[in-house]
C-alpha cells in the first residue's frame, strides 16, 4: 500500500510541475445534489470534520495551489519584500519543496490536504498536513494568551476561539523559513496573523487570513480561498526526501541556474 501511495504522489507532483493548471481542483459536478448542511455537535456548534469520528476526510484547496492568496498588485509590499517576491517568480527555491514545514495559509495549500482534529476535552485543535515533514500545528482553545517570549518557529504559537460558525486562529512567533503561499509571499519574524475558517456547508470551508507584518508590508492585508471536503480520504505517510520529489524546485535541480554550492536563502 505504501508503494502505491508513493507512486501516486510522484505522479501527481510530476503533473503539477509539467502543467500548473493541473493543480486546479475540478468544479463540482452540476448533476450532483447540492451540498448538505455542515455537521454539528450536540451543542449545535459546527464541526470541522465529519459528522461522527468514523467519518474520515481531509480538506484540500478549491483553487489552484499555484494561485496567490491575494493579487500581488493589492498587497502593500515594502520595497525589499516586493523585490524578494519578484525574484521568487523567477528562481523557485521554496522551502516546502526541501522538506521544511509551512505555517499559516501555506499549510493548507498542498494537493494532499489537511486533517483538522478537535479535542474538546483537551481544549485543543490539531491541524495535520499530509504534504509536509511529519508535522502538525496546535491551536490552543483554553483562553490562554501568547507567551511574552517565543522562540520563532515554522508554525508559531496559535490560540483560537469560536465566533458562531467561524474558527478564529490568532498566531505569532513565526520564523522566516517558509513562504506564505505557493507564489512566494515573504514575511518577517514580526508577522502576526488572524485566520478565519468558516464551514458554510458539508463540503466547503471559507478560509481568510489577515497578515500584519510591519517588517515586510506597509499595512495589514487580507487574502482568502476556499477548502473542499474530500470524504473518505485519510492521512497517509508522506515521505519527504530532498532531491527525490519536486526536484525542479530544489537548488541545483534540472533547469536551475543556481549551483548547489551557492547559499540557500528561503
Amino acid at each position: 500500500m505504501r508503494l502505491v501511495l508513493q507512486a501516486a504522489a510522484v505522479a501527481l507532483i510530476a503533473a503539477l510541475l509539467i502543467d500548473p493548471a493541473a493543480a486546479q481542483r475540478r468544479e463540482r459536478d452540476p448533476d450532483l445534489p447540492p451540498p448538505g448542511p455542515a455537521p454539528r455537535n450536540e451543542d449545535g456548534r459546527v464541526l470541522l470534520g465529519g459528522a461522527t469520528p468514523q467519518d474520515k476526510g481531509v480538506w484540500t484547496p478549491l483553487f489552484g495551489i499555484f494561485d496567490p492568496i491575494a493579487p500581488a498588485d493589492e498587497v502593500p509590499f515594502k520595497p525589499w519584500a516586493k523585490g524578494v517576491y519578484e525574484a521568487r517568480q523567477v528562481h523557485e527555491m521554496e522551502p516546502h519543496a526541501r522538506c521544511k514545514a509551512s505555517g499559516t495559509a501555506r499549510q493548507f495549500l498542498t494537493p494532499y490536504g489537511v486533517e483538522i482534529v478537535e479535542l474538546p476535552q483537551a481544549k485543543r485543535i490539531y491541524i495535520f498536513d499530509i504534504g509536509g515533514p511529519h508535522t502538525f500545528r496546535t491551536v490552543y482553545m483554553d483562553g490562554r494568551s501568547h507567551p511574552r517570549s517565543l522562540s520563532p518557529s515554522y508554525y508559531g504559537h496559535s490560540i483560537g476561539w469560536w465566533e458562531g460558525d467561524t474558527l478564529v486562529i490568532d498566531s505569532t512567533g513565526f520564523n522566516e523559513g517558509f513562504w506564505l503561499d505557493r507564489r512566494g509571499l515573504p514575511h518577517t519574524e514580526q508577522m502576526h496573523t488572524v485566520e478565519r475558517l468558516t464551514r458554510v456547508d458539508a463540503e466547503t470551508i471559507e478560509y481568510e487570513i489577515t497578515v500584519d507584518d510591519p517588517g515586510a508590508y506597509t499595512a495589514p492585508w487580507t487574502g482568502s480561498f476556499n477548502l473542499q471536503w474530500d470524504a473518505g480520504t485519510e492521512l497517509f505517510e508522506y515521505i519527504c526526501q530532498q532531491a527525490n520529489y519536486a526536484h525542479e524546485l530544489m537548488v541545483g535541480g534540472e533547469g536551475s541556474s543556481v549551483d548547489r554550492s551557492s547559499p540557500i536563502v528561503p
